[in-house]
């Protein structure tokens, strides 16, 4: 099977999946927040795909991996998606039932505005960091030429697409409309957190400058926090 059909079938399977999280829970066609989510996550990645595999199909081949090579990175990927999953349900039940309506009253319009162009904000910035780092795989591991990258985002945080992921899932409850559902994306944080952690550890271990780029950047993830 070619690249080209590989990365079509896939952005068919999460775009069903996206769909079935945000549509059947919530039980209506009428969320126009959910749509607009939607096509904040595809209409951007689509083009990322289309031009990357034209000009550099080993970044997109790189991307569609997704199977983790470390045991650690295995067992924190399963805990994000259970979470992921679960704080969809819970944002899209809420529009169905609604818990927030119910609790604080609806979350301002302005306020869904705003957090959709957070997210993306974020989902722009990860696209940034590739366009910077093409070694940056989906999963952790150090491939053979792979460089310490310094430049651009890298300058600020040690894991600037971590942080662009981190603004995404901590604004997108609220894009949705849904303060309840925001107590579930929370839960992501320390998982990212892990995630982050070993990632450093192995990169420590198998990039040559790592160690000295660590040095030179204080922050990991937030930019004068941590």
């Amino acid at each position: 099977m070619s690249l080209r059909t590989r990365l079509i079938a896939r952005y068919a399977v999460i775009l069903v999946v996206y769909a079935a999280l945000l549509f059947l829970p919530a039980g209506t066609l009428k969320f126009w927040e959910g749509w607009v989510l939607m096509a904040i996550m595809f209409l951007p990645a689509i083009a990322f795909s289309a031009y990357y595999l034209k000009h550099d199909p080993q970044l997109v081949e790189r991307r569609m991996q997704s199977r983790e090579k470390v045991k650690t990175q295995k067992a924190v990927m399963k805990v994000a998606a259970v979470i992921f999953v679960a704080a969809f349900l819970t944002a899209s039940l809420d529009h169905r039932i609604g818990w927030t309506r119910e609790l604080e009253g609806d979350v301002p319009i302005w306020l869904r505005i705003l957090a959709h162009a957070l997210v993306l904000g974020g989902y722009l910035l990860s696209f940034w960091v590739i366009g910077v780092n093409r070694f940056a795989a989906r999963t952790i591991q150090v491939e053979a030429g792979q460089k310490v990258i310094e430049g651009g985002p890298y300058a600020l945080v040690r894991h600037p697409m971590y942080f662009g992921m981190l603004g995404m899932w901590l604004c997108i409850p609220l894009a949705l409309g849904s303060y309840v559902a925001l107590l579930v994306f929370v839960l992501l944080v320390p998982v990212i957190a892990l995630r982050l952690l070993n990632e450093e550890k192995v990169l420590r271990q198998e990039l040559p400058g790592y160690e000295a780029y660590c040095e030179k950047t204080r922050f990991r993830l937030v930019p004068f926090v941590w």
